[in-house]
């Protein structure tokens, strides 16, 4: 199973001043979460939000589970591996873990997997969970209030003053 990731690059507009042209900067904050879950949990504020919004859900293990098992594969030494391994198993997937996630297969899965750790170990249950989130939690967050008030203070930001005399200023540069 292969994921592909198109990047699009736009060259870069200034407005005569060397700062990025603001109607020519490429998506960010709530209008890059809203393309897809990739680009919310690129997105350290984005995560912030997302599991705001998970933890009223009580479903908040989710996204801390994803955010773990990306973490452990950049995890080096067999030793911090274990140990690492160990720390997700206990927290996420044993049938007394604290925070435990709800993924196929769990039953079958026992401690003796933590003995022998590699990087993608917990790939599978970490996709399971990514498309829990995107095929279910994903599009609620984005008609929640925790989404929705974030994207009306970004418009407002962009809307004050400041942000206009830029656009203002970037205008007059390009129309002479």
């Amino acid at each position: 199973r292969y994921c592909f990731v198109h990047f699009i690059f736009f060259p870069e507009i200034n407005d005569g001043e060397g700062h990025p042209s603001s109607s020519h900067q490429a998506l960010k904050g709530t209008s890059k979460w809203a393309t897809s879950l990739e680009n919310l949990l690129e997105d350290p504020e984005g995560v912030k939000r997302f599991r705001e919004f998970l933890k009223k859900e009580f479903s908040e293990e989710n996204v801390l589970f994803w955010l773990a098992c990306e973490e452990f594969k950049k995890t080096q030494g067999k030793k911090q591996m274990q140990e690492k391994a160990k720390e997700i198993y206990m927290t996420f997937l044993s049938s007394k873990a604290s925070s435990q996630v709800n993924v196929e297969g769990q039953s079958r899965l026992s401690e003796t997997i933590l003995e022998t750790p590699h990087p993608l170990m917990f790939q599978k249950l970490q996709d399971q969970i990514f498309n829990l989130m995107k095929y279910d939690s994903y599009s609620r967050f984005l008609k929640s209030d925790i989404f929705l008030n974030q994207k009306k203070s970004e418009e407002q930001e962009e809307n004050s003053p400041e942000a206009q005399t830029a656009a203002k200023r970037a205008s007059r540069i390009y129309n002479t």
